[in-house]
Formats: structure tokens, sequence, C-alpha cells
């Protein structure tokens, strides 16, 4: 991967200083940080207590809020109480009978006002439908919300439990989509030299691996503080998080069967062949693997990822770049291991 000028290492810096400086201060989007009770039973008047996050109930001239049914029944809050723009306490009827389904359901709760916007919490109260007590739609409205309003500004979502860890997105994701570029074409330079028995492919190959294998420690440790911040640990049992150590441990070893050979040409062999296989290795162990059992992780074990809430428009305006950015930062430290090692290389030579 051969880049001339100075060009494409500035733009690399750019990009990522853009990055950093716009993941940082765009806010969130409003949501609901905590809803109390929990649970509820049909034919009750239900106060909700909501704690709102970047909200501005206060200062709405009008807040409106409906509970709904995956169904698309719903029923829309009779009063509604401002204690301040994070609180409010919402007043529902409930109906005697839940709508045709489980006998108990969960409920979204969905609220609107032209400040804010219109904020959705799923899951937020779980009815149960009194015993001897049969289904129906009685009480209950066919949800529309054709009058909502819409926030205006760009501001990332806002999801339960990540709240202000999403920007760890352009970190710990990113990072492993450098990571996958750099080993990339650590691998097509090792299938060159093993074509060509040319040196400077090893060296190059060498290079890409060790920016990948920098990028995956880097990766690992940004992932495990989200973990600290989401899941209140640092390192789980989850599946996906131990495929992707092994996975490292394996790429750490190649760089100890460099260090075990003095002799250029069987070494060069040698790390080769081993950074096939560890490409090779690394796609079940974190493509396959973690998707055959339940995870943790999003995007394993049906847990989805970058999409919907998890990656929007706003989201993407930041993400790609920042891969762009790492990528081309990863390269320009490519490089510079390469100049290094034929530097090194040439001096070796020269001493014979």
């Amino acid at each position: 991967m051969n880049i001339k000028g100075w060009w494409w290492k500035i733009l690399g810096v750019l990009i990522y200083l853009y990055v950093i400086i716009g993941g940082l201060t765009v806010p969130l989007k409003p949501g609901v940080l905590k809803v109390d009770p929990a649970s509820a039973n049909t034919g009750t008047k239900l106060e909700l207590n909501i704690t709102g996050y970047n909200t501005h109930f206060s200062d709405a001239t009008e807040n409106k809020a409906w509970l709904k049914t995956d169904s698309g029944h719903s029923i829309k809050a009779r009063d509604i109480h401002i204690v301040d723009d994070m609180h409010a306490q919402l007043i529902f009827e409930l109906p005697e009978v839940l709508p045709p389904g489980e006998k108990v359901q969960p409920l979204t709760l969905i609220m609107d006002n032209e400040k804010d916007g219109a904020f959705v919490q799923p899951n937020a109260i779980f009815v149960k439908a009194k015993e001897n007590t049969t289904s129906g739609t009685e009480g209950w409205d066919e949800a529309d919300f054709g009058h909502i309003h819409t926030a205006d500004g760009i501001a990332f979502p806002y999801r339960n439990i990540l709240h202000e860890t999403i920007r760890n997105t352009f970190f710990h994701v990113a990072l492993w989509f450098a990571m996958f570029i750099m080993l990339i074409v650590g691998l097509v330079y090792a299938v060159r030299y093993l074509r060509t028995h040319d040196y400077s492919y090893d060296i190059k190959s060498s290079a890409y691996n060790k920016t990948g294998i920098l990028f995956g420690i880097l990766g690992l440790a940004t992932g495990s503080i989200w973990a600290r911040f989401t899941w209140n640990t640092f390192w789980t049992g989850d599946v996906k998080l131990n495929m992707t150590a092994v996975t490292l441990l394996i790429y750490l070893a190649y760089l100890v069967l460099r260090g075990a050979s003095s002799d250029t040409d069987k070494k060069a062999k040698i790390s080769s062949a081993y950074t096939i296989f560890a490409f090779v290795a690394m796609i079940p162990l974190l493509f396959i693997i973690p998707r055959m059992t339940d995870s943790l992780h999003p995007g394993n074990g049906g847990n989805p990822a970058l999409g919907g809430e998890d990656l929007d428009n706003t989201l993407r305006m930041f993400f790609y770049p920042a891969i762009l950015g790492l990528s081309l930062i990863g390269v320009w430290i490519s490089t510079l291991v390469i100049r290094y090692e034929m530097l090194k290389e040439r001096l070796f030579q020269n001493q014979k």
C-alpha cells in the first residue's frame, strides 16, 4: 500500500480531529432515564413518575404522553404534572382489559413536546391483566401519532444503558474496522512474499500486522472500559470477548515467532505462512462462533448492531470518517515502521 506525499497523512489527522471534536460535543437526543413504577395492573389509576435525560419538560408549552402495546393500541395520559425539566408525573387510566395477547404485556412509553420532539422508551412498564378477565380492545385507541413533533438540530440517539458512552462507537468500533483493514493489507503482502520471495514484502506485511495488533489492543481496551460502564464489569464470560482475546493472542504469537529466528529467509517464510493461518483463524473466531450462541455484545446472538437507533444518520456523520481517519493514520504508522525496518536491514547488509 504505497501512497505518495504528505496530503493523506494530514487528511487522516484532520478527519480524526473532526471525529473527536464533533463526537464529543454533539448532544444526545432526549430520552427517559427512569420510570417508576415498573409494573401495574389493568383497571387501575397509574401514576408514572418519569426522569428524563436532556429533556425540557418545564420549557415546553404542551407535553403529551402515550402508553402503546406491541399490537398498535395506545392510551393517552389523562394528566401530566411537570416537576422540572427532567421530572414529570404522568397519570393514566389503565383499561380493564389488555388487547389480545399475553396476560402480561410490555408497554412502550412515547412522550412528545415541541422542545424535545418525540422520544420513546420501549418496555417502560409491564401491565398484568386481572384474573378472570378476557382480552379485548375496550378503552384502547388505535395508535395514531401523526401530529408529534420533530426536534431541531443534530443529536446522537439516546440508548438505554449506553447513554453518553455511545460516543465510544467512534473509538472502539472504528478501531476494530481499522484493525481489519491493516490485517488484510498484511495478509496481501504476506501472500506476495510467498509468491515472489521479495523480502520488502515481508517487511511491509510485518509492519501492517504490527499496526493491526496495536489497533486490536486499543480496541480491546476501549471495549473493556465501555463494558465497565454498560455491564458494570471490565470483562465477562461473553463469547465475543473471549474469541477476541484468543484472536489477539494468535496475532501476538506472530510477534514471538518473528523474534525466534535470526535467519532472514526462514523468518520471512514462517511469518508469511503464519500470517495466512492467523487471518484464516480470525474469521470463525470473530464472525462465526459468536453468532452461534447468545451474546451480550451487539451484532451477535440476535443482538442487533450498526442499524436503526444504534447507528442513525447523525452517528454515521462521524463513524465512517472515524474509520477512514484511523485507517489513514494506521497506514502512516505502518510506513514509519517499514522505513525503520528498511534502514535497519540496509545497515545490517553494509556491516557484512
